[in-house]
């Protein structure tokens, strides 16, 4: 996957959106974050499926694995917007609203959000795939999903959460759009319906854990180990607010377990050692 990540990133610069005008910075700052680097966890996910169940697609599947990035990197300058947590750390990266001002980083995140839909909708695929690949993103990226968790997690800022309610919340802020990533690899490579449910479900346990330990991390890194401001969750339903960091530690170790344990419903050797190694990669 090395060099198929390696691919997508040389993609993903020369699709940086494009608007221009006499705006003195409108333009820099749209791709600002996306060239600020990061995981590229979502768009890893997405590959890993198509290159193991069919690789000659791979480089067809680029443009839905920007969408999903797009609509990710939206996501995360919006939640550092001073209206949200107000963060001035990202990626490593100072954030938008601080470089530029708040306005333009409202604008460039609105403007990923729905450049995401124009990258799926011209991407070379079929007209099929790419309506379903559309609707996919659109509900676990927006009130079906990311949207409405944000509006959850803001809502509740300062009132506590029982551990179901909390789920929901992660679920629906975080856990849907890596869901998404996995099923939409899954609708590009042609899998049955059941296929990408199981990839689904698999994917709504993976984005819980990489919520608690995006949680944990924010409660025992410091900014620049993280890369992004950390100590920002204290008011906030996180798993190590309700559960404790040891406690966090060990619902993750559980989860991690679990999800090894779900492999085995995966009928793709490739795929299976795939996630296996991102699972060790990323969360042991």
């Amino acid at each position: 996957m090395k060099r198929v990540l390696a691919d997508f990133e040389e993609y993903l610069s020369k699709n940086l959106p494009i608007a221009k005008s006499f705006h003195p910075y409108f333009e820099k700052a749209t791709g600002e974050m996306l060239k600020a680097g990061g995981k590229r966890f979502r768009p890893l996910l997405l590959l890993s499926v198509v290159d193991s169940y069919e690789p000659m697609l791979v480089e067809n599947a680029y443009a839905a694995a920007l969408a999903v990035e797009f609509i990710h990197t939206y996501s995360l300058i919006h939640d550092d917007l001073p209206t949200f947590d107000d963060a001035d750390l990202r990626r490593g990266h100072p954030t938008l609203h601080v470089t530029y001002d708040e306005v333009t980083a409202i604008l460039a995140g609105d403007g990923l959000n729905t450049h995401a839909f124009y990258l799926l909708s011209n991407a070379p695929l079929s007209s099929d795939i790419k309506c379903s690949l559309i609707s996919e993103l659109a509900q676990n990226g927006g009130i079906g999903g990311m949207v409405l968790g944000q509006a959850i997690d803001c809502f509740f800022e300062k009132k506590k959460l029982s551990l179901q309610e909390l789920k929901f919340l992660h679920i629906h802020k975080t856990a849907k759009l890596i869901a998404a990533s996995l099923k939409m690899g899954a609708i590009i490579a042609g899998l049955s319906k059941d296929k990408q449910s199981i990839l689904y479900d698999f994917g709504i346990k993976l984005g819980l854990l990489f919520q608690i330990q995006d949680d944990i991390i924010d409660a025992t890194k410091s900014s620049l180990e993280a890369g992004k401001t950390t100590n920002n969750d204290k008011e906030k339903n996180s798993f190590v607010n309700l559960l404790s960091i040891k406690g966090a530690k060990e619902e993750k170790k559980r989860l991690l377990e679990e999800l090894k344990g779900d492999l085995l419903k995966i009928d793709n050797q490739r795929l299976t050692d795939r996630l296996n190694e991102i699972l060790i990669k990323y969360f042991e």
